[in-house]
């Protein structure tokens, strides 16, 4: 009986409970990408879903030192086009991480910050219907050179 009973308690994870631990971990992984490629993280990060096929990451305070100077400057459309650039050239070190957490494929990126509200930034993912067995957004983007 005393086995039956530790059996009972040691229950699968609920679908609320799943998909509050994705947006924890979602989360948890964008800020250390931020601090490994931008070399500063957010102040706060939360990822909440946008329907059952998209994730929006909302990440706070993002400016590294050198792009509150350029602000300062009035550079906003430099330090847009720039980060813009550097999200971009790492899609893979985004997306991949997303897929595992999620056992979702990404179909589609996207990327984006407001250079005028201290860098808040938003990364979503769009993601394919559970099951889907085709091409990932990352098909045909080049694995990233070894440092």
């Amino acid at each position: 009986m005393a086995n039956m009973a530790a059996e009972d308690q040691q229950q699968e994870p609920t679908p609320a409970e799943t998909r509050s631990t994705i947006l924890m971990e979602v989360s948890n992984v964008m800020v250390r990408l931020y601090k490994e490629y931008f070399g500063r993280g957010p102040t706060q990060a939360r990822t909440q879903w946008a329907g059952p096929d998209a994730l929006v990451v909302f990440l706070e305070d993002t400016l590294t030192p050198a792009e509150r100077g350029l602000v300062a400057m009035g550079e906003h459309q430099r330090l847009r086009d720039t980060r813009m650039f550097f999200q971009y050239a790492t899609i893979r070190e985004f997306c991949e991480p997303v897929e595992v957490i999620t056992g979702r494929k990404v179909r589609s990126f996207l990327s984006g910050i407001d250079t005028e509200v201290d860098g808040l930034s938003t990364e979503t993912f769009v993601l394919h219907p559970e099951g889907y067995e085709g091409a990932s957004r990352i098909e045909g983007v080049p694995p990233r050179a070894a440092d």
